[in-house]
């Protein structure tokens, strides 16, 4: 990173504090300062650089490649939560497998936090879960939510179908001559309305007889009238 810096004439301190917005702490381990210093005096600008950064033991006695410094430092849970700024593509993929590993790299001059890695979202994401249930100690403080079980009622023996049970009878012996006797009312009145539609029935068939009557009493009288008149004509005549 130091080396990319010097070249495209980057100010890497102020660069790293607009990217990571706020303040920043550099650091550089004694392995990767010795390796700098391996690239002879054309590193010169270089070397004064990363001496403006911290120094972070490495606990390294000889010194090893930078890559494998830097990856050493950081272990498998990034306890530090360091920020690691390189060039390199290995220990850049390598930093993905790590959790919480913050990574920074430029391209053509343009500085870039990496997007967050998969092993980094998902234990994000274990934690989300684990956040919104309560642990062991607090449930068991917790009051139970839980509806208490009503004691079930216990069931008598069951009774016959009533549709498969046959009905009983209601009539007997004793009650017939009782409905015998009681219906001589009904019986009555019945023989009474048959009288009356009889006689009903016979009504429109006596009339044309009693309308003929008449007439025939009519003629007989206008007949009787006629003798008269004769008999009168007959006394006037021998008068």
């Amino acid at each position: 990173m130091c080396t990319e810096a010097v070249s495209h004439k980057i100010e890497l301190l102020k660069q790293l504090g607009v990217v990571l917005q706020g303040a920043i702490k550099p650091m550089i381990t004694q392995c990767c300062i010795h390796e700098i210093y391996l690239q002879g005096k054309d590193a010169q600008p270089v070397v004064d650089l990363a001496k403006e950064f911290e120094r972070r033991k490495c606990n390294h006695r000889e010194a090893i490649p930078g890559d494998e410094c830097v990856a050493s430092v950081v272990g498998e849970t990034n306890k530090h939560r360091y920020v690691i700024a390189t060039q390199s593509q290995e220990l850049r993929q390598k930093l993905r497998s790590i959790p919480g590993v913050p990574v920074v790299h430029m391209n053509r001059s343009v500085m870039i936090l990496e997007p967050p890695s998969d092993a980094t979202l998902r234990v994000k994401a274990l934690a989300e879960e684990k956040a919104l249930h309560p642990s062991a100690p607090e449930a068991a403080t917790l009051p139970t939510t839980a509806p208490e079980e009503r004691p079930k009622k216990k069931k008598g023996p069951k009774g016959p179908n009533p549709l498969s049970v046959k009905r009983k009878k209601t009539e007997s012996s004793a009650t017939a001559p009782a409905k015998k006797g009681g219906n001589g009312a009904n019986a009555n009145t019945g023989d009474k309305r048959e009288r009356e539609d009889d006689a009903e029935a016979d009504a429109p068939a006596s009339q044309p007889d009693t309308i003929g009557h008449k007439r025939k009493r009519r003629r007989k009288h206008a007949a009787g009238k006629g003798e008269q008149g004769e008999q009168g004509a007959a006394h006037g005549d021998s008068d």
